[in-house]
């Protein structure tokens, strides 16, 4: 994948996990139209026509949004704590994964894979 492909995908990960936190936060119309705009990847012009307002109109809204989940985000870290769990919930499977070849079928060790697995199950 180029970096201006990975780049995209990126930045829409990160809006759909924005959106996933804060989504709920968002009046209904805006949270309609960004909807269709992240998730089913709707055109502004497919997205005007359906709302029955202006290309622009979409846009700013749009952006709107984008800028007050941004907001939200840098207020409360929510996305950022998430990743961070993510994160060390990956590298202590991985440090299990690696014990468990040395101690084989050990009781203890496969319950805090479990307990990793659950947890990240959870989030």
């Amino acid at each position: 994948m180029e970096s201006a492909d990975k780049e995209l995908v990126d930045k829409k990960v990160y809006q759909s996990l924005l959106y996933d936190f804060y989504g709920g936060l968002l009046k209904e119309h805006h949270r309609s139209i960004y909807e269709d705009y992240i998730f089913n990847d709707l055109s502004l012009s497919e997205i005007a026509d359906y709302q029955n307002i202006s290309r622009q109109g979409v846009h700013d809204i749009i952006k709107r949004t984008t800028n007050q989940l941004v907001k939200y985000e840098s207020d409360l870290h929510l996305v950022e704590k998430y990743s961070k769990i993510k994160e060390c919930i990956k590298k202590g499977l991985e440090s299990t994964e690696s014990l468990n070849e040395t101690l084989k079928d050990n009781k203890d060790l496969k319950d805090i894979q479990d307990i990793f697995h659950m947890i990240d199950d959870m989030i």
